[in-house]
Order: structure tokens, then C-alpha cells, then sequence
């Protein structure tokens, strides 16, 4: 089934933003943070084994398993034919714009600027990424941003902690926020994050 992006920023408060090294965590992580009430995963193009990870989580049931960190065409193609279900880029420049859109997937460009927004609506869309958060000026930033852009929708990531998400959330033109604390370092932990799923998954503006 094809989601839309508004489908996709629904599903939960949080997106949890993945950095997977290992094919055998795919799995048990998806599992935990599905289980949490997080079925919106983002597994970012970082390590050369992401789109096995992709394949890996699309198997676990509820799970939507998008692809994060998504700089040009070719990788956006790879993460089609990995299966991804949505799209996230850093930024937005006009040939992955173009892909994108042509392909159907639901996708959130990265945005940090006015420019950045009214090249994304020139190309049709109105919901963004809003990155990185905290160093873009933070919600203030945001906020401004938002005013003039009444009918854009975001999804803030980047520096973002549990603490901080539910202000974020507050704010109306969050749909929903990325997050990357969701899976702590070292080895996994399904019990643990599971609760940090279910903590996460509980936060509404």
C-alpha cells in the first residue's frame, strides 16, 4: 500500500532515525519500536549495509520502513527497489525533488531557510523536514519560519531529545519530530527500547 507523507507523519509522534551496523539488530530493534507503538522507521543511507537493514525491518509486522539520509537519485532509486515506503533527504536540490515526486513516494526534503521552503512548494510540496532543529535556531526558528508558510507541515530533526520533543510537538505546524534516542549505543536492548518506544509514542502536543 502507498502511503502519503501525511500518512506517514501520522502514524506516531516520533520517527525514530536509525543508524544500524549490524544486519542481525535489524530485527529485534524494528520489533521493539513497533511493539512501542513506533511503526514509522527511518533507516538512514549512513552504513553500507542500510538497505539490507531496510529489507530486514520491512519483514517485521507493522513496520514502515522509510529511507533517511537520501542525497541524489541513484541512492533514492536503491531505496525504492529496497522497498522503502518514504523518503527523508538532509536538503532538497532539484533533481532528487524531481525523482522523488516522479516516483510517487511519500518524501520529506530537508529544509532550513525560507529559500529552502519556497523552492520545496515551487515543486508542489508543503511538507518538510525541518533540519538540523536545534542548530537552525531551534523552535523560535521554526516558528518564525512557519508564519509565512501557513500551509507547510513539518517534521523537526536534529538535536532533538525526549525532553525537548513534546515542545516541539506543541507547536502546530509539527506533524511529528525526528528522533535519535530511540535506540541506545552498544548492544541491543529490546525491553529498553520498547519503553523508550512506548515514552516516545505517549508524547502529544
Amino acid at each position: 500500500m502507498t502511503l502519503t507523507v501525511d500518512q506517514v507523519m501520522e502514524l506516531a509522534p516520533v520517527i525514530p532515525v536509525l543508524v544500524i551496523e549490524r544486519i542481525e539488530d535489524a530485527a529485534p530493534i524494528a520489533e521493539a519500536l513497533v511493539k512501542g507503538g513506533l511503526p514509522a522507521l527511518e533507516v538512514t543511507m549512513r552504513t553500507p549495509i542500510a538497505l539490507d537493514v531496510m529489507r530486514e525491518m520491512a519483514k517485521v509486522p507493522g513496520a514502515v520502513v522509510g529511507a533517511g539520509t537520501v542525497l541524489n537519485p541513484a541512492q533514492l532509486d536503491a531505496a525504492l527497489e529496497a522497498g522503502a515506503q518514504f523518503i527523508v533527504s538532509p536538503g532538497l536540490t532539484e533533481p532528487l525533488g524531481k525523482a522523488a515526486i516522479a516516483s510517487g513516494i511519500a518524501f520529506l526534503p530537508g529544509t532550513a531557510t525560507a529559500a529552502d521552503i519556497m523552492r520545496g512548494m515551487d515543486m508542489g510540496l508543503s511538507r518538510f523536514k525541518f533540519f538540523p532543529a536545534e542548530t537552525s535556531g531551534g523552535l523560535p526558528a521554526l516558528k518564525a519560519l512557519a508564519a509565512p508558510f501557513n500551509t507547510a507541515r513539518f517534521c523537526p530533526t536534529g538535536g532533538i531529545r525526549f525532553e525537548t520533543a513534546g515542545n516541539w510537538l506543541a507547536e502546530p505546524a509539527v506533524k511529528c519530530v525526528g528522533g535519535s534516542w530511540l535506540v541506545p549505543k552498544g548492544p541491543v536492548d529490546a525491553h529498553r527500547i520498547e519503553e523508550l518506544a512506548r515514552a516516545a509514542a505517549s508524547l502529544r502536543g
